[in-house]
């Protein structure tokens, strides 16, 4: 797909974007979420700079790769594109969309009736992954200050945007029903475990029932509807100075519950430091336990804690994949999809007892 993008095309194409000329068109990789040990990935951003009125222009032209995870069909990706363009702006702190595009495979950019893809242009935004954090202090890094101030800043964020309600409670069953079902939630994500891999059939079966079974438990609760972000993961997440930030990619849906947020980037600490020490402790303890005791303090949502399971299992099996993180020791493996499948046993979610669901 990046191969379609020649600048010669995007030239004409921003030119059509802007209403007048532009020039000087180059288009590099970026290489979003390179480090971390990641195998797969649903598309490559490329940075386009450009000149236009004399003033320098920077852009990111997004695509979804064909492939598994419900990207099987042309129509699949256009709809996750023209989604993310209806509602990357409307979050606070998100980059915008600046427009949906069409290409041929000869790589000229054409009408949508006559696309063989779709791709998105979305603002162009400075700063570096918070992951890069994470990836330090899993290093051995010392901790900082700075590390505290960034998930305070992050927490209060999330508790912010959570205060939004919804109004359709349809939402809030549909976010439950695909948070099983979608080609890149729980059932998509555990079919693309290979066959004969080094996860037993039985264990992701045994994870399955139990989610379905959460379901059940979740959808009577329409009242917990929320704006979210729904792909909140340090990979999505630019740092710039001190703890300013923006973020990338929301994901899914504008609405769902705050369990997904706080499970999806939470749950990268008690990732991390199992990578690095094979338990829950030190600075990834404190950012773990300092998060959900902020949030719960300044929300004032205690539910959180009776639904958060099966937002967890989502999570941890795209982390404890073989195609997400090929590389991955057996060991963390194996910890990850017990931790998932102890807090879907269990009817709260406690997180002084992180550990204790790993054993």
């Amino acid at each position: 797909m990046p191969s379609r993008f020649s600048a010669s095309a995007l030239t004409a194409y921003l030119g059509a974007v802007h209403g007048r000329p532009v020039r000087a068109v180059r288009v590099t990789a970026l290489g979003g979420g390179r480090q971390g040990d990641k195998g797969y990935g649903y598309g490559i951003p490329l940075r386009v700079d450009y000149e236009l009125g004399g003033e320098a222009r920077r852009a990111v032209v997004e695509s979804v790769r064909p492939g598994p995870f419900g990207h099987e069909h042309m129509a699949d990706r256009a709809q996750s594109l023209l989604w993310a363009h209806d509602a990357f702006g409307k979050l606070p702190r998100h980059v915008a969309s600046l427009d949906v595009g069409a290409v041929r495979s000869s790589g000229e950019l054409v009408p949508l009736g006559s696309a063989e893809e779709l791709f998105m242009l979305a603002e162009f935004i400075e700063g570096r992954e918070y992951a890069d954090d994470l990836l330090r202090l899993r290093a051995g890094g010392d901790a900082r200050t700075l590390d505290a101030e960034r998930a305070d800043a992050l927490c209060d964020y999330l508790v912010g945007i959570h205060r939004v309600p919804g109004t359709d409670p349809g939402l809030y069953a549909r976010r439950v029903r695909e948070l099983l079902g979608h080609g890149e939630c729980i059932f998509g994500v555990v079919d693309a475990y290979p066959a004969n891999g080094p996860v037993p059939a039985a264990t992701l079966h045994a994870i399955e029932r139990r989610c379905l079974e959460w379901r059940w438990t979740l959808k009577p609760r329409a009242h917990r509807l929320r704006q979210v972000h729904g792909d909140f993961h340090p990979w999505n997440i630019l740092f710039r100075a001190g703890a300013d930030f923006g973020v990338l990619d929301r994901s899914r849906g504008e609405w769902g519950d705050a369990a997904d947020d706080l499970t999806c980037l939470t749950l990268n600490y008690l990732f991390f430091s199992l990578q690095r020490s094979g338990r829950l402790e030190g600075e990834f303890e404190r950012l773990f336990r300092g998060f959900w005791d902020r949030y719960l303090a300044r929300s004032g949502d205690a539910e959180l804690l009776e639904v958060a399971a099966p937002f967890f299992a989502f999570r941890g099996l795209v982390m404890a994949s073989p195609v997400w993180y090929p590389a991955l020791d057996a060991a963390i493996r194996a910890k990850l999809l017990r931790f998932v499948l102890n807090v879907l046993a269990a009817p709260r979610f406690e997180p002084a007892r992180a550990n204790d669901y790993c054993a």
